[in-house]
């Protein structure tokens, strides 16, 4: 997704004005460990977005202190068994997975992103070019993880 929104083809240009980059200066990191970590955090957001986009998480979570439930026995583990059979594929499409990815990309994404812009003097133009990859992003990311099953 960044090499698209990032690149030629939508902001590259507005992207490098706004960060103040030039291509001189863009050809001096270490490119491999840049997408090597980048690939790695995308895991760690997926991680947590899972659980945001996948509302049967949530029955999960209430249920897992319970006992036998983590060895897969005990009445809670088998209500659970029975809830997935009954309700484990609602919900669960990339168009549901996307809106919730969204909204996290402006309800939790947003706002950090221009929290930092303030703080760092950016303009609004950066504020929307990163919040809107972020947005896109997740949204993506969460269309993924809810129609996939776990």
């Amino acid at each position: 997704m960044g090499f698209i929104w990032y690149g030629p083809m939508l902001f590259q240009k507005a992207w490098m004005k706004e960060m103040g980059f030039t291509e001189e200066s863009l050809k001096g990191g270490n490119m491999a460990l840049i997408f090597g970590l980048s690939y790695v955090l995308s895991f760690l957001i997926a991680g947590l977005l899972q659980t945001l986009v996948i509302h049967q998480f949530g029955a999960q979570s209430v249920l897992m202190g319970e006992p036998g439930f983590t060895e897969g026995t005990g009445e809670a583990f088998t209500y659970f068994q029975n809830f997935l059979a009954t309700y484990g594929d609602r919900f669960r499409t990339f168009g549901h997975g996307a809106l919730h990815g969204a909204m996290v990309g402006l309800l939790i994404g947003l706002p950090i992103i221009g929290t930092n812009a303030m703080f760092k003097r950016k303009t609004l133009k950066y504020v929307i070019i990163n919040a809107g990859y972020w947005t896109v992003t997740l949204a993506l990311m969460g269309g993924v993880l809810c129609q996939s099953v776990f």
